[in-house]
């Protein structure tokens, strides 16, 4: 007996490519979560490096060590804003990010109950 399916490349690879959608949405979520904290760390580090800068600076201009004093208070007040701007920033970020893989975990989970039911 001949069998006379014919052989559809088409469809395996759209078989393949929704079994693999859930592993490559979460791959784009991990990148953008790489990019994200990649920038946010340089913004950091760009901030830590403006405050050494502005703290060698004041050290070789200051007249007294009055006017020292005070500009070491006024930097470390600017750095702390900064860096109190930056922790809520990197908390808005976790949020988001825990906020995408549970989205890329429901449409996984929601794709396999909807194979399931079609294949039962």
């Amino acid at each position: 007996m001949i069998d006379n399916t014919t052989f559809d490349p088409n469809t395996l690879f759209e078989q393949y490519r929704k079994a693999l959608t859930p592993a490559t949405k979460a791959q784009e979520e991990s990148l953008k979560t790489i990019e994200r904290l990649g920038r946010y760390q340089y913004a950091v580090a760009g901030d830590c490096l403006h405050w050494a800068l502005a703290q060698a600076k004041t050290a070789v201009t200051v007249q007294t060590p009055a006017e020292f004093v005070s500009r070491q208070i006024e930097l470390a007040t600017v750095l702390s804003e900064r860096l109190r701007v930056l922790g809520q920033e990197f908390v808005t970020l976790a949020t988001d990010v825990q906020t995408g893989f549970s989205q890329v975990v429901s449409e996984t989970t929601a794709s396999v109950v909807e194979a399931t039911r079609k294949a039962a």
